[in-house]
C-alpha cells in the first residue's frame, strides 16, 4: 500500500486539526490500512478546498453577513464533486475490522460535505452571475446563516474524523515501532519511524482549537530529542539509510514549529505586511511562524519520507 499523507490546512477561520502521518510499508499493511485510507482519500480530495471556500467567502464578508454595500464581492468557491466520496465511505464501512465510532465518523463527513457542496454551488451561481445587483443582496443574506452552518457542521466531521483516524494510527504506529525495536534494533527503520510519529504529534498539538502551550513545548522537546538522536545516528553510520534530505526537511520543520510556538506563548501579533500575506490564502506560507508555513514544512517532511526515507 503507497504511503498516504493527510494535508492539513491552516485557514483564516479556523484551522483544520488532526494531521495524519505516514503509512505502514506494505509489507507491514494491516486490515484496518484499506478502511482508513478510503477516508483519508476523502479528505485530502474535500477538506482543504472546503475551508479554502469559507476562507474565500469570509475574506469579503463581515461575521454579520453581505451588505450588498462591499467594495469587493469576490463570491466564494465551489468543492469537487462529493459522490465517490460518500460511495468509497459507504463501501469502506462494510470492511473489517468494524469500528463503530470511526464508520460513523466517516459517514457524517461525507453527510455534512455532500450538504456543502449542493449550497456552494447555489451560492457561486448567486454570486457568479452577480444576482445580488438585482435583489440589493437579499438572497445573500439568507444564504450567509446557512452558508455557516453548513461549514460548521463540515468542520465538526472533518476534525471529528481526523482525531478518529489518528488515534488509530497513533497506536498502529507505535505497536511497529515497537515490534521494530524487538526484531531490529535501535536502527535506521526505527529512527525514521520514531521521528514521522513525533513529528505528528507535534503537528496536532500545533494546530488545536485550544492551543496548550506546556503541550507544545513537551511535543516539540520529545521531536528535537528523537530528532536529535536520528541525526546522530545517521552521522555514526555511514550505511545508514537515513537521506540528509530527509534530516534537513526535519530540521526545517522544527524550526518552524518553534516558531510558531514563540508566537503563541509570548502573544505575538502578525505585522499588517504579514496580515496582508496571510490574507492571500495561498500565500501564508510565506510568513515565518505561520499554521500554514508550518502546514507545508510538514508536508514536505511527509513527502520526503515517501520519497525514499520509509522502507
Amino acid at each position: 500500500m503507497r504511503s498516504v499523507r493527510l494535508l492539513v490546512l491552516a485557514a483564516a477561520a479556523a484551522v483544520l486539526l488532526g494531521p495524519s502521518g505516514s503509512e505502514p510499508a506494505a509489507a507491514q499493511s494491516s486490515p484496518l490500512d484499506a478502511k482508513i485510507n478510503a477516508y483519508i482519500g476523502c479528505i485530502n480530495r474535500l477538506s482543504e478546498r472546503s475551508y479554502s471556500s469559507r476562507q474565500r467567502y469570509f475574506s469579503w464578508v463581515g461575521k454579520g453577513g453581505p451588505t450588498g454595500k462591499e467594495r469587493i464581492i469576490y463570491g466564494l468557491y465551489t468543492i469537487y464533486d462529493t459522490t465517490d466520496c460518500k460511495r468509497a465511505v459507504e463501501k469502506a464501512n462494510e470492511l473489517e475490522p468494524r469500528d463503530v465510532e470511526l464508520e460513523t465518523a466517516a459517514s457524517n463527513y461525507a453527510e455534512a460535505v455532500g450538504a456543502l457542496e449542493v449550497l456552494l454551488k447555489e451560492a457561486d451561481d448567486y454570486y457568479t452571475q452577480e444576482n445580488y445587483k438585482d435583489d440589493k443582496m437579499a438572497k445573500g443574506r439568507a444564504l450567509h446563516p446557512r452558508l455557516v452552518a453548513a461549514w460548521d457542521t463540515f468542520a465538526a466531521s472533518d476534525q471529528k474524523l481526523r482525531v478518529t483516524i489518528d488515534e488509530l494510527q497513533d497506536a498502529m504506529t507505535a505497536q511497529r515501532i515497537a515490534e521494530i525495536e524487538r526484531t531490529e534494533g535501535v536502527k535506521d527503520r526505527y529512527h525514521i519511524e520514531a521521528v514521522m510519529l513525533s513529528a505528528k504529534r507535534l503537528m496536532r498539538a500545533q494546530t488545536a482549537s485550544q492551543q496548550d502551550v506546556k503541550a507544545i513545548a513537551k511535543a516539540l522537546d520529545d521531536f528535537e530529542a528523537i530528532l536529535k538522536a536520528t541525526e546522530t545516528y545517521a552521522d555514526a553510520n555511514n550505511d545508514a539509510k537515513i537521506g540528509s534530505s530527509f534530516i534537513s526537511t526535519a530540521k526545517t520543520y522544527l524550526t518552524t514549529a518553534k516558531q510558531l510556538m514563540r508566537r503563541v506563548r509570548d502573544k505575538v501579533p502578525y505585522s499588517q505586511g504579514e496580515k496582508m500575506i496571510l490574507d492571500t490564502g495561498g500565500g501564508a506560507w510565506m510568513v515565518e511562524g505561520s499554521p500554514a508555513r508550518l502546514t507545508r514544512d510538514y508536508n514536505q517532511l511527509v513527502g520526503s519520507y515517501n520519497r525514499g526515507a520509509r522502507y
